[in-house]
């Protein structure tokens, strides 16, 4: 082949197949792009930090904990989201399950990513006195979720200033009723998911540093079930026992029994727990009653394991029951009457949220967290599509400790939200670019301008 000849074959495969070099113009192009992604996290995490925004979120927050309200009663909780969508330009759908809002930031079109938060509160009384206490007697936010809704507003604020760079769609799914009322589920039910390729949350923690993050592939999260029992007998007088068919005896058979499952009969390299938390019977001291209610919790890292435990609970109910001449009526239920699966982190977006979150405050802050029992209805979520959960850290021990969740004594550092909000916002916008489908040789068009 002549000289001419080769410089015309450039010529024409530059023109259809711009992607295709032969100089090193290629390589620097894509260094330059993926320099570009890996600043991505490290300017949202500039742009929350502005104290303006810090300020905004911090509102936003107290606002919401000082005016809690329980699964599927967050009309002012949604009212203030919506007011603030609003403002920001962003359309939402609403209502879904009830109060639930789903924002749209983007081009309207795929890929989607969808980023969460929970907003409901719990029914207890606060004790922790300050300017901005639950005004709702016997209700409180003693879990974080008004500040997971300012983090979620926080990175919806970041997103929309940055939405020329947004190669799709992202959702924010601002959830009702996390606290056992399977929130997560109804949106589900609703659509909210169909053609989402991940999601994302997150869940403050008390025990770790602010500006880490913790969380793993896998499993982190326990299965989690209810159960509660009717054992009946015949009462009768406490001095003549052998006239009566004692409840309380068989019962308390029925509670020593249920530990045996675990200790002997589960892996012990899996971990499992059955945990009796109730018993009511009787009201006198010389009484012994016709019945005997108690109730608990069981949960596993795996749904073969929570399935055997299941099984094994009512067989144990019913069989020391009988040995007892009682009779036992099982039932199985959460507040939602659903059992909810154990949370687990696809290992794929694990992967991403390692990229991520160190490029945005350095791998060393960003460290694996150990399993814990307890259980988050993200699970739901992740049952259907990829999902990831994680931890972000709020303690700042020149402050004092901060108390776990569900305490009437809890309390948030809202130090850690300019993190929360950006990561977020990051792991979102991030994926979109990182996760572009590809568009085959055979599928490009080509468009002749000559």
């Amino acid at each position: 082949m002549n000289f001419s000849k080769w410089v015309s074959l450039i010529f024409i495969l530059n023109l259809f197949c711009p992607t295709l070099s032969f100089s090193d113009s290629s390589s620097s192009s894509s260094s330059s792009s993926s320099n570009g992604l890996t600043e991505i996290p490290k300017r949202f995490l500039q742009f929350a930090k502005r104290p303006e925004l810090f300020d905004w979120m911090v509102g936003i927050r107290r606002k919401i904990h000082e005016n809690p309200e329980l699964g599927y009663e967050e009309f002012e909780t949604s009212k203030l989201i919506r007011t603030e969508l609003d403002k920001m330009g962003i359309t939402y759908k609403y209502p879904v399950a009830v109060t639930g809002v789903i924002g749209s930031i983007g081009t309207g079109g795929p890929p989607f990513v969808a980023i969460r938060a929970d907003m409901d509160a719990l029914p207890m009384q606060e004790m922790v006195e300050w300017e901005h206490k639950s005004k709702i007697p016997g209700k409180m936010h003693a879990c974080g979720h008004d500040a997971h809704v300012a983090m979620l507003l926080g990175a919806a604020k970041i997103l929309q200033e940055h939405r020329e760079e947004i190669k799709g769609t992202i959702l924010l799914v601002f959830q009702p009723a996390e606290e056992g009322g399977g929130g997560a589920l109804k949106l589900i039910d609703e659509g909210v998911l169909e053609n989402v390729n991940a999601i994302f949350g997150l869940h403050v923690s008390a025990n770790l540093a602010v500006g880490e993050v913790h969380s793993k592939a896998g499993p982190i999260g326990a299965g989690n079930g209810f159960f509660e029992a009717v054992i009946s007998g015949k009462g009768g007088h406490a001095a003549i026992p052998q006239h009566s068919v004692d409840p309380i005896l068989a019962a308390s058979n029925v509670i020593v029994s249920l530990q045996h499952l675990v200790s002997r009969e589960a892996d012990p390299l899996d971990p499992q727990v059955v945990t009796v938390a109730k018993f009511q019977g009787g009201g006198a001291f010389n009484v012994i009653p016709d019945s005997v209610t108690i109730g608990g919790t069981f949960r596993a890292f795996s749904k073969e394991s929570f399935m055997q435990l299941r099984y094994r609970i009512e067989e144990v109910i019913r069989g020391q029951a009988a040995v007892q001449r009682c009779n036992a009526t099982v039932d199985f239920f959460t507040e939602a009457k659903l059992f909810y699966p154990p949370t687990i982190n696809h290992k794929g977006l694990h992967e991403h949220f390692l990229n991520v979150a160190g490029d945005m405050i350095g791998i060393h802050k960003v460290k694996d967290v150990k399993p814990l029992m307890g259980s988050e209805d993200f699970a739901f979520y992740q049952e259907v599509i990829p999902g990831y959960f994680f931890l972000i850290g709020m303690q700042n021990v020149t402050r004092g400790r901060l108390e776990s969740e569900h305490s009437p004594h809890y309390q948030v550092n809202e130090d850690a939200f300019p993190y929360g909000a950006a990561l977020h916002a990051s792991l979102a916008a991030r994926y979109l670019l990182e996760y572009q489908p590809e568009v085959s040789f055979s599928e490009r068009k080509f468009h002749d301008e000559l």
